[in-house]
């Protein structure tokens, strides 16, 4: 039997499967645990289910992902209106050295992926999307970069990024803990209060107001023209690499990102009384959150399972290969250039769940470790910076280096 959705047909199918992951996330305490999104969850149920359906011949279901670019495409400008050049700047040396800390594994997550590809017999290309694409990037840099890698001829990187991606949700969610609480055991650690004299408070708190309806249509308008804009912009970057050589490109959406982040240093460097607010951030990073659910659900939904057969031994080596370097890198490499203290431990924590999933792992590590021990606001205050704002761009250009040199 074949089943085919239309485009409105399987958006609104995926939004059944994210509702179906909220209700499993708030019921399930290992979903909770593990702070694995809702999208995630729903999407990768039903790619189980999918799985059976392939297997037993029962079912053929073909879905019309069109608006899943729409929706990816939207969320990663919203991640460049979130890059803010002034916050950056009034943010301190802790917060500029551990973008330099986490844009290092980065690219040592990607060279180990290169160096291990001819080992377990899989194109260097492929092995990419157990690199950074998934570890540091998780599921929405996955989304975002797989597609462009199979577009390549690359058969399977889609459903080995996600799968990557979940598996590094997992272990970087168990390895944090037990990282963080070694350190300050072994090191006789504590909390300091002159730790946090650096802290900028009025960048801690992010200042909430209640949503209007003005704003909420201006967030969709800057979206939309930056989306507009930017794909020129891309096509005219790509263009003048073509003239040079026809092993490079960037994704489409990198010229959104770069004129979110125009938007976003236009915005903070106006007078707001005058001119109000250009950006209004809080309504634009709601939408974003909403445009990567969307785009996750449909993304997790439609991966093949079935094409990782005879990847099994290969990624598990990988993967294995790059939970070993998030210990070694966070114990030895994040703890020593923090500053070997309390809150340099705390961060060595949060980078596991950070650098092999997402942002909400890390924080949620972290605070496995501060409810046993003391609070860390120094960590609590650089680690959401970094991740919410700046690691997804250097990542996403270092990963299309990789790409155009492998």
């Amino acid at each position: 039997m074949a089943i085919e959705f239309s485009m409105i047909q399987t958006i609104g199918f995926a939004v059944v499967l994210l509702v179906i992951g909220r209700w499993l996330r708030n019921n399930v305490a290992f979903f909770e645990r593990f702070a694995i999104p809702a999208p995630v969850i729903g999407g990768f149920l039903f790619a189980l289910f999918n799985l059976v359906f392939k297997l037993t011949g029962w079912v053929d279901i073909t879905f019309d992902t069109t608006l899943q670019g729409f929706f990816m495409t939207m969320f990663f400008t919203s991640v460049g209106f979130g890059a803010s050049v002034a916050v950056l700047g009034k943010a301190g040396k802790m917060v500029t050295r551990f973008l330099l800390v986490a844009s290092v594994l980065v690219v040592l997550q990607n060279v180990l992926a290169v160096v291990l590809a001819p080992l377990v017999d899989i194109p260097s290309s492929l092995a990419l999307m157990t690199g950074s694409v998934s570890m540091t990037g998780g599921h929405g840099v996955s989304g975002g970069m797989a597609p462009l890698v199979e577009a390549q001829g690359v058969d399977r990187a889609e459903t080995v990024a996600y799968t990557a991606a979940t598996f590094g949700l997992l272990m970087g969610s168990l390895m944090g803990g037990p990282v963080g609480d070694r350190l300050i055991k072994n090191n006789r650690l504590q909390s300091t209060v002159s730790s946090e004299a650096g802290v900028d408070d009025s960048l801690i708190a992010l200042r909430r107001r209640e949503l209007r309806s003005d704003q909420v249509m201006q967030a969709f308008i800057v979206l939309l023209i930056a989306m507009f804009v930017g794909t020129y912009i891309t096509d005219g970057i790509n263009w003048v690499i073509s003239q040079f050589t026809d092993k490079a490109a960037f994704p489409n959406y990198l010229g959104a990102m770069l004129v979110g982040i125009l938007f976003r240093y236009i915005s903070d460097t106006r007078n707001e009384r005058q001119y109000h607010e250009f950006v209004p951030t809080q309504e634009v990073e709601i939408i974003g959150n909403v445009a990567l659910a969307l785009f996750l659900a449909q993304a997790l939904m439609t991966i093949k399972l079935w094409e990782l057969a005879d990847l099994a031994v290969p990624l598990l080596v990988l993967l294995a290969a790059q939970t070993l370097l998030m210990f070694l890198y966070a114990y030895f490499i994040t703890f020593r250039v923090m500053g070997r203290d309390y809150d340099a431990a705390i961060l060595s924590a949060g980078h596991c769940g950070f650098g092999m999933g997402a942002t909400p792992n890390g924080v949620a590590n972290m605070e496995s470790v501060v409810q046993k021990y003391s609070p860390s606001k120094l960590a609590f205050f650089v680690l959401p910076i970094i991740g919410g704002m700046f690691i997804d761009f250097v990542n996403i250009l270092v990963v299309t280096v990789f790409l155009n040199v492998v």
